[in-house]
């Protein structure tokens, strides 16, 4: 069995004549490690997909299953232990808290686990390592650039060492040089194992993905492989 099965998901927001689709009986699996690309035009379906990947939006029909658990059986509790356990979360707008500094961004996902302080301080230092910006744990948002940022909310996504990374539009708000500076934090996390699923609208990003599936009005039109255009760090 796949690592992440989707079958006929369908969603759909309204009623009767004002009923819209915003994704239309997708289905596809995606093995452990894969670094996957979603593109497509703006209202195409991208995150609405990507919100049903998550945990956060049950689709109207179909299943989702992740690890052989079928995601949208299981309570609203068990969603939240399933979230936490196995998905980070990396936005486009960040989503920092701006009156808490670097390492208490990162800290936020492990208020929940049941771990020594120590070790949560252990954790937190390690994300921060790995994205570049031990040296700015103590300043605040306001304190860092827009790259900094990002990668203050990558290693939040990370510090709980979740299987899964999804993105939303992770460079959305980045220069062509810090974009790529952040993919390459990506490309490196997928080469020790993390699968990543990043729905993207720059063809660039994109070709850091090993799969790319292309998404519109609803519907995956194009799922292929590009193992060629994966690049080397």
């Amino acid at each position: 069995m796949s690592y992440i099965t989707a079958e006929n998901l369908i969603k759909t927001y309204g009623r009767g004549d004002a009923v819209v689709s915003a994704v239309s009986d997708v289905s596809f699996k995606i093995e452990a490690g894969e670094f996957v690309g979603l593109m497509g035009e703006s209202g195409a379906g991208k995150s609405t997909l990507l919100s049903i990947m998550g945990a956060m939006n049950a689709p109207t029909s179909g299943t989702f299953v992740v690890d052989e658990i079928d995601i949208y059986g299981l309570s609203s509790e068990q969603q939240a232990d399933f979230r936490r356990e196995f998905l980070g979360f990396i936005f486009q707008d960040f989503c920092l808290v701006p009156y808490l500094t670097v390492f208490e961004n990162v800290m936020l996902p492990l208020t929940i686990v049941t771990k020594s302080r120590k070790q949560k301080q252990a954790m937190v230092e390690s994300a921060l390592a790995q994205v570049g910006l031990l040296d700015k744990a103590k300043r605040l948002p306001n304190q860092i650039s827009g790259g900094e940022k990002e990668r203050v909310a990558i290693a939040r996504a990370i510090v709980n060492e979740p299987p899964v990374l999804l993105a939303d539009e992770p460079t959305g708000n980045l220069d062509s040089k810090t974009s790529a500076e952040i993919m390459k934090l990506l490309q490196n996390f997928n080469g020790d194992g993390m699968t990543i699923i990043m729905v993207t609208h720059s063809e660039a990003c994109a070709q850091y993905a090993r799969r790319l599936m292309r998404v519109s009005d609803g519907q995956i039109v194009a799922d292929q492989p590009q193992p060629g255009r994966y690049l080397a760090n």
